[in-house]
């Protein structure tokens, strides 16, 4: 925690999409108080830039002169979305029907002229919420790896990622990123990888999983030589995609939601672990991000299961599937707890207490305040510690920030 000595925020009636971050982390900030996480280590690995509100600056750094004026055609369009992207404005129903509309459109004021307005709203949360460091991803293109026309997914990717480096995280060391990956283009994702690797703040780089593409395809060797030589993580986070086949045939979107973001990591982990990509690729280490936890121990069973009767079509394999899945990483948002008995055996399977990182997934709807960790039951300190925070500095070597360090010696 950077600032332990920030005034109380009073608690706000009504939530608008102007409504100040610290009003609504209010409750998360007294909670940061009383259980004293300025002497925790609180790593938040993943939260989100609503890019569409930085759009203009966006598509400058997008290198076709035919692309950046296609975007920049549609500025002038009064209710339309931003230029070249794939959302949807009609099924926006993230926001809870209005009644928690703060990651659609965030208007808060600020007065801040000497930082971004992505790193004053970053640094809101994170002390707010005693977060040390915060990890970054974009919002409406987590559905881009559906779009038709993949060059744009190359285009905007490329775009996104320069301008997350050069305006947000070289600007504020508390913020961290996953490089955007052009998935649908593999060719291109390890020319990213060169141009990104190193740079301040870029910690690793992310498939976004709600596309089409196996992941075992020989097309994508290089890139994952070139991230393993690199020692850089690869992050598959998750999303929805309401016009899937499968995902379509449900009429509501809780139905959608609870099951879109498990399906589409699902798909992958499959992929990944028969086609023997960890034995191919043993020092690459792997995310799961935002699909919850209580999926994996069922891919497991379910994949040992048929392992042991039909061993033979997945040749590469030296152990079984659950365990190359254990020495996985995975994100606690959103935390299933509403059956303790279950989380606990889910935190025993995915040996939770070395693998699990703590994820906000702020500004979203369904987000979760470090307490999410804190008040299980079942963890002892140092499990908590771990989770929270120790995990993630492991595994990303990140140093613990001063402030923090001191409160804990």
């Amino acid at each position: 925690m950077q600032d332990g000595t920030a005034k109380p925020r009073e608690l706000v009636k009504e939530i608008t999409v102007k409504t100040d971050t610290r009003d609504i982390l209010a409750h998360a900030a007294r909670a940061a108080r009383r259980k004293k996480f300025d002497e925790f280590m609180i790593v938040d690995i993943d939260a989100h830039v609503t890019e569409t509100a930085f759009w203009s600056e966006i598509v400058e750094y997008i290198d076709s002169d035919v692309y950046r004026q296609m975007a920049k055609s549609f500025q002038d369009r009064v209710g339309s979305p931003p230029g070249l992207l794939n959302v949807q404005p009609g099924l926006l129903f993230q926001d809870n029907f209005g009644r928690i509309p703060h990651q659609q459109s965030q208007q808060e004021p600020v007065d801040n002229k000497d930082a971004h307005r992505q790193i004053v709203l970053a640094r809101r949360a994170m002390d707010s919420m005693a977060i040390d460091y915060m990890m970054v991803f974009p919002t409406p293109m987590l559905v881009l790896g559906t779009h038709p026309q993949p060059e744009i997914e190359v285009a905007l990717a490329q775009a996104f990622n320069r301008w997350l480096c050069e305006r947000v995280l070289a600007k504020e060391p508390r913020l961290l990123g996953f490089m955007y990956l052009p998935f649908n283009t593999p060719e291109v994702c390890a020319e990213i990888v060169e141009e990104f690797a190193g740079k301040p703040g870029v910690i690793g780089f992310t498939v976004t999983s709600t596309r089409n593409r196996a992941v075992h395809h020989n097309s994508y060797m290089k890139l994952y030589r070139t991230l393993e030589e690199r020692n850089l993580p690869l992050v598959f986070h998750a999303g929805f995609n309401w016009y899937d086949g499968s995902m379509s045939q449900l009429n509501r979107f809780l139905s959608m939601h609870a099951l879109s973001f498990v399906h589409c990591n699902l798909v992958h982990m499959a992929n990944w672990v028969i086609n023997g990509l960890p034995e191919r690729f043993p020092k690459l280490k792997v995310l799961w991000i935002e699909s919850g936890l209580a999926w994996v121990p069922y891919v497991m069973q379910r994949l040992d299961t048929e392992y042991m009767m039909r061993t033979s079509e997945a040749p590469l394999l030296k152990k079984k599937p659950s365990e190359y899945i254990k020495e996985m990483y995975f994100s606690s948002q959103p935390l299933e707890v509403h059956d303790l008995k279950l989380t606990e055996a889910t935190f025993d399977a995915i040996n939770a207490r070395s693998q699990l990182l703590y994820a906000s997934d702020w500004p979203h709807w369904d987000f979760d305040g470090p307490s999410v960790i804190y008040d299980l039951p079942f963890l002892n300190e140092e499990d908590k510690r771990n989770i929270l925070g120790g995990n993630a500095a492991r595994l990303f070597n990140l140093k613990m920030p001063g402030l923090a360090k001191r409160a804990a010696e």
